[in-house]
C-alpha cells in the first residue's frame, strides 16, 4: 500500500496504521509493519526505527494530522512522541483478515514454543513439545491477542494450562556464597524463595546449590548482594533443571 501526504508530500509505502479512539477521535500513526510486533515484544527499542513519520493523524489514507489541540484534550498532552508510543502501545494495528490471521497463527505458534522452552511436566520433569502445547492451547480455547507481547501470553497460558495438564515453570539452578557471620541469617531470608536445597556447605562460608523458581532469581540476587554488601556472590549453573536425555512429552 502506498499513501501519498499532501501535508508533507510525502510518499509513504508499506504503511502499516496503527489507530486508537480516544476522547471521541480517531487517531492514527504511520508505521512500518514488521516493526509494530517487534516494538509490542520489546526487541525493536527505537521508535524512529518504527515510525514513517512522528505526525500523528486524524486519517493516514488522507495525510489528515491531527490538531495540537485535539491531542491535548485527548492524551493529556501534547508531547508527540509520548502519544506515538501510546498509541503503539494500545492502538490497533490495521490489517487484512488473511494479514491478522497469518499474525495470529504465527503468534500462537510462537507463544507455544516460548512455553515449551520455558516449562516441564513437575513429575517426569521432561520437557514437553511445541506440537503438544499447542494441542493444549486449542483444548483451552486460548484466544492470542494481537496487541499483547508473545511473552506475556506465554506467561498467561502457563497459568490457564496448569488447570488442564501437568505443568510447571521448569527451575533455575543457582549456587550461591556468602560469608559465614551473614549465613544464618540470610538462609532463613531465602528459604521461602528456595524450592529444593541440593547441597549445603557451612564452613567459613556458607555455599548452598539450590533450585529456584526463576521468577525469584532477582530478588534472591538483590537480597544477596545487599545483605553481604557485595561479598556474596549468587551463579547460575543451569537456566532450566530438565532430566538428562533428549525425550519430550509428546
Amino acid at each position: 500500500m502506498s499513501i501519498f501526504t499532501p501535508t508533507n508530500q510525502i510518499r509513504l509505502t508499506n504503511v502499516a496504521i496503527v489507530r486508537m479512539k480516544k476522547g471521541g477521535k480517531r487517531f492514527e500513526i504511520a508505521c512500518y509493519k514488521n516493526k509494530v510486533m517487534s516494538w509490542r515484544a520489546g526487541a525493536e527499542k527505537d521508535l524512529d526505527e518504527v515510525l514513517q513519520t512522528d505526525k500523528v493523524f486524524m486519517n493516514v489514507s488522507k495525510g489528515q494530522v491531527a490538531k495540537k489541540e485535539d491531542l491535548s484534550k485527548a492524551f493529556g498532552t501534547d508531547d508527540v512522541t509520548e502519544i506515538c508510543k501510546q498509541i503503539l502501545a494500545k492502538g490497533e494495528l490495521q490489517v487484512s483478515d488473511k494479514e491478522r490471521q497469518t499474525q495470529l497463527e504465527q503468534m500462537f505458534r510462537d507463544i507455544a514454543t516460548i512455553v515449551a522452552e520455558k516449562c516441564v511436566n513437575p513429575e517426569t520433569k521432561r520437557p514437553y513439545t511445541v506440537n503438544l502445547i499447542e494441542r493444549a492451547m486449542k483444548d483451552i480455547h486460548y484466544s492470542v491477542k494481537a496487541n499483547k507481547s508473545t511473552k506475556q501470553q506465554a506467561l498467561e497460558v502457563i497459568r490457564q494450562l496448569k488447570e488442564s495438564i501437568q505443568i510447571q515453570r521448569a527451575h533455575m539452578r543457582l549456587r550461591f556464597v556468602v560469608p559465614a557471620k551473614e549465613g544464618k541469617r540470610i538462609k532463613e531470608k531465602l528459604k521461602s524463595l528456595i524450592k529444593v536445597v541440593e547441597s549445603e556447605d557451612f564452613d567459613d562460608q556458607l555455599e548452598m546449590v539450590c533450585l529456584i523458581d526463576p521468577g525469584c532469581y532477582r530478588e534472591i540476587d538483590e537480597l544477596i548482594r545487599c545483605e553481604t554488601k557485595g561479598k556474596g556472590s549468587v551463579e547460575v549453573l543451569s537456566l532450566k533443571d530438565v532430566e538428562e536425555g533428549d525425550e519430550k512429552l509428546e
